[in-house]
């Protein structure tokens, strides 16, 4: 079935221009959307736990209005939650569902907690999603040019009747609109964005590398080079990639890579990996991760802890921070303690 795409003319903003956004958290997603959207011509609140922590200085800093949550989704019409996973479903039951409005549409970021019901809105008020296609700082910059971030549109619940509408005025004033709105449901965009995060993105290329560079260095190799082979030239192969595709980056790259990525990718991701992949799927699928993630963060993260600790030590991590050291043009981030 062919996706339905919507731009600027089938994505107006006009449902949105007499409304009052108020946008809950101001990290990551939250500053770009909030600002976005002032600039946009709507009028747009923040809603923080309080006015003293570092992105509630920065909202004032940027000239908004923050208020307690609270009060925010009092006072609006459309109430965007972009705080983190973990922290929505408490967040929804104190501050937002006591104060939302009938008729008004609640909006996320990601699907996750509804789709797997850790947040159930009441019936009569919109629901829906506005995932944009890249992180915030992305969001606003691309903005700031004119341009604008891909983004996906989902109805979970249509109150109003104009749900849909009044979510696609809301990727337009992101500038979505600019680039292109994908319409999806909140199954769909849930589950391929965990598979994906988990399987590939994160995941599974961490592990990739990770193994690539211990296979070298155990093997007798410099760390230092099997840094720069397992690790550091990944950016060169996935901006190829990013720009054109699997088949401009093997179009790209020496005759001698592209055959080897032909004979040996196939050794590496065998129907063993495939396999796993599949049970990776049907774990998101069933609620059994998201149940997992749930009661890890209910305890405090202690594994979740322990394992950024132990994995921000390991050998390719610490020859990593030695080698960023000489590349100063490549603006290294290193993580404070």
């Amino acid at each position: 079935m062919a996706i339905k795409v919507h731009y600027e003319k089938t994505a107006k903003i006009d449902p949105l221009k007499k409304s009052t956004v108020a946008v809950v958290g101001y990290g990551s997603q939250g500053h770009a959307h909030a600002q976005n959207l002032r600039d946009s011509g709507v009028k747009v609140i923040v809603g923080n736990h309080n006015r003293t922590s570092p992105n509630a200085k920065l909202a004032l800093k940027h000239g908004f209005d923050v208020l307690p949550i609270a009060d925010a989704v009092k006072a609006a019409d459309v109430v965007m939650c972009t705080v983190p996973d973990e922290f929505l479903p408490e967040t929804y039951k104190a501050d937002i569902a006591p104060n939302l409005k009938p008729g008004a549409m609640l909006m996320v970021a990601h699907g996750f907690n509804i789709h797997f019901k850790f947040v159930k809105p009441p019936k009569n008020v919109d629901v829906t999603m506005i995932a944009p296609k890249g992180p915030g700082h992305t969001v606003r910059s691309e903005y700031l040019k004119g341009g604008g971030v891909p983004c996906l549109v989902a109805v979970h619940q249509d109150a109003t009747g104009k749900a849909l509408k009044r979510a696609l005025a809301y990727g337009n004033g992101l500038g979505g609109a600019r680039a292109g709105i994908i319409e999806t449901t909140f199954k769909d965009e849930t589950e391929t964005d965990l598979f994906g995060e988990q399987a590939v993105l994160c995941g599974g290329l961490s592990a990739l590398i990770q193994a690539g560079f211990e296979t070298l260095t155990k093997a007798g190799y410099p760390p230092e080079m099997a840094y720069f082979e397992c690790l550091h030239e990944v950016k060169l192969i996935v901006d190829l990639m990013y720009e054109g595709g699997i088949s401009y980056m093997r179009y790209s790259i020496s005759n001698t890579a592209e055959y080897g990525d032909y004979i040996t990718g196939p050794k590496i991701i065998t129907k063993k990996t495939r396999a796993s992949m599949k049970k990776i799927l049907k774990d998101i699928q069933s609620g059994k991760f998201a149940k997992a993630f749930r009661k890890e963060c209910g305890k405090g993260k202690p594994w979740m802890n322990k394992m950024r600790k132990s994995e921000s030590n390991t050998p390719v991590e610490k020859v990593g921070r030695d080698l960023r050291k000489m590349m100063k043009w490549i603006q290294s981030k290193e993580i404070r303690k």
